[in-house]
């Protein structure tokens, strides 16, 4: 679990080869601790800051699942403790490469004029089958409501 190991550059080696040097390598920040100097100096305070930036990490990712099905932005709070990870492990590093490099992706694609016009032609057909059926029910049966306001 020690982030100055030699396995940080086998996997900073593999996520960004030399053969892509230049504005997408400056742009990404090299893998591993971001812990200050002085904590990195001494193993066990190393090893207990990571032990802390994983519980509150934890903690974070914990409060955002529960958000997921309670109110509130849960999504937001789960890749919020991804972040906390991140400034200390490889791995959430490396997960919110793939998640930021996705959600550009999906990003040009929603912003493409072909599925941009699909996606309005869609929305637009459903809204008018909704509407449809809301207009044959209302015609069946009439709109009944729920409380008396003669009384």
């Amino acid at each position: 679990m020690n982030a100055e190991s030699d396995e940080r550059r086998e996997v900073t080696a593999m996520v960004a080869p030399e053969s892509a040097v230049g504005d997408e390598q400056a742009a990404e920040r090299e893998l591993g601790s971001r812990a200050p100097g002085f904590i990195k100096q001494s193993r066990v305070l190393h090893l207990s800051w990571q032990v802390g930036i994983f519980v509150v990490g934890l903690a974070v990712v914990v409060a955002g699942v529960l958000m997921l099905v309670l109110p509130g932005p849960g999504w937001l709070v789960i890749f919020g403790g991804m972040a906390i990870w991140a400034t200390e492990f490889v791995w959430a590093q490396l997960v919110l490469r793939w998640t930021r490099r996705k959600v550009t992706e999906a990003a040009q694609r929603a912003l493409d004029p072909k599925v941009r016009r699909r996606n309005i032609i869609l929305t637009t057909l459903g809204l008018v089958i909704i509407a449809v059926l809301v207009g044959i029910y209302v015609w069946k049966f009439g709109i009944v409501m729920p409380w008396k306001i003669d009384q």
